[in-house]
C-alpha cells in the first residue's frame, strides 16, 4: 500500500468523519478547525505538525506517530495515547480538553500540558519525568506506579497523588496544592 506524503500543507475546516485522512506521513502540516471525531488515524505519522481547534474525540491512534506535534484548543477526549508509536513520541498540549484520555505505561518525559482539562486521565505506570502541568485540572486523574520525578505541579489543581504508590523525587508542588498528596488520609487542612 502506498503511503501519502504531505509537507507544509494547511488542512482547514475539513471533515474526516466520513472520509478518512489518507494513511501517510505529514511533515510540518497544520490542521485547523478539522473534525476527526471517531475517525481512525492509525498508522499515520505526524512530524512537526500543528492541530489547532480540532475535534479528535475518540479517534483511533494505533501506531500513530506524534513527533514534535502540537495540539492547541483541541478536543481530545477519550483518546488512547498509549496506542501511539513510542518512537520519538513528543506531543505538546495547550488549552485542550483531554478528559478520559489514557496514557497508561507511556513514556512522557518532559511532556508539556498547558491550561488543559485532564480530568479522569489515566497515567498509571507512565513515565512523566520532568513533565509540566501548567494550570491543568487533574480532577480524578489516576496516578499509580507513575514516575513523577522532577514533574512540575506548582500551578496544577484538583490532583490526588499517593506518594507511597508513585515516584515523586524532586517533583514540584505549591504549598496550596500539598493537600492533593494527603487525600488518602482524609485530613482537614485549613
Amino acid at each position: 500500500m502506498n503511503r501519502a506524503y504531505q509537507e507544509d500543507q494547511l488542512f482547514e475546516k475539513k471533515d474526516y468523519t466520513s472520509i478518512s485522512l489518507p494513511v501517510g506521513d505529514y511533515d510540518n502540516c497544520t490542521f485547523a478547525n478539522c473534525n476527526f471525531s471517531g475517525s481512525d488515524l492509525s498508522d499515520r505519522r505526524f512530524s512537526e505538525c500543528t492541530f489547532r481547534d480540532c475535534n479528535l474525540a475518540a479517534a483511533g491512534l494505533t501506531k500513530t506517530a506524534l513527533q514534535d506535534t502540537t495540539f492547541t484548543g483541541c478536543k481530545l477526549t477519550g483518546l488512547h495515547f498509549e496506542d501511539c508509536s513510542e518512537f520519538l513520541f513528543s506531543p505538546t498540549f495547550s488549552h485542550s480538553n483531554l478528559q478520559l484520555c489514557w496514557f497508561v505505561g507511556s513514556k512522557l518525559k518532559k511532556i508539556t500540558f498547558k491550561q488543559c482539562n485532564l480530568q479522569e486521565a489515566d497515567f498509571t505506570g507512565a513515565d512523566l519525568t520532568g513533565a509540566l502541568f501548567d494550570h491543568c485540572d487533574l480532577g480524578r486523574a489516576l496516578f499509580d506506579g507513575t514516575i513523577l520525578e522532577k514533574t512540575d505541579f506548582r500551578t496544577a489543581y484538583n490532583y490526588s497523588i499517593d506518594p507511597e504508590h508513585n515516584k515523586l523525587k524532586k517533583a514540584r508542588f505549591s504549598s496550596t496544592g500539598l493537600s492533593g498528596l494527603l487525600d488518602k488520609y482524609d485530613l482537614q487542612i485549613d
